[in-house]
């Protein structure tokens, strides 16, 4: 069962899917976009090309776990990305992701000034990375 990992941002989303079995991060990509409908309609062209079957997509949430400000912003693009792709979001705490991303991004030795290109990816894989072993942990 493939996943996709969203990690929804205001310029750039960054998108992880598993490989087949839903076990491992594979693809990554950016969408390049600050309109929500073309960042859906991309999901949606996404999902159907890797045969996604299942959806997470990153959630801010406050360092003390309460609903952070973005958060019905974000309720409100899930719920236009399961119109677009047929299939309903789970909402997964992102906290940290980004920062995450960030250090990896530097610790492979890339400049901070060219982290903007792959970090949305980075932190949709570590979210991916996240709900996968959750799954595993449940079954």
């Amino acid at each position: 069962m493939r996943i996709m990992a969203i990690d929804y941002g205001d310029a750039r989303t960054g998108v992880a899917i598993s490989d087949p079995t839903g076990l491992l991060a594979g693809f990554t990509t950016v969408i390049h976009s600050r309109k929500p409908e073309q960042v859906a309609a991309e999901l949606a062209r996404l999902v159907e090309e890797h045969q996604v079957e299942e959806l997470v997509m990153g959630f801010p949430r406050n360092m003390d776990g309460t609903e952070g400000p973005r958060a019905e912003l974000y309720k409100a693009f899930a719920a236009r990305v399961e119109e677009a792709c047929g299939l309903r979001p789970v909402l997964w705490d992102e906290r940290r992701t980004t920062v995450e991303a960030h250090n990896i991004l530097h610790a492979s030795g890339k400049k901070m000034k060219n982290h903007k290109k792959t970090v949305d990816a980075v932190a949709a894989t570590l979210i991916l990375e996240g709900y996968l072993t959750f799954k595993r942990a449940r079954s």
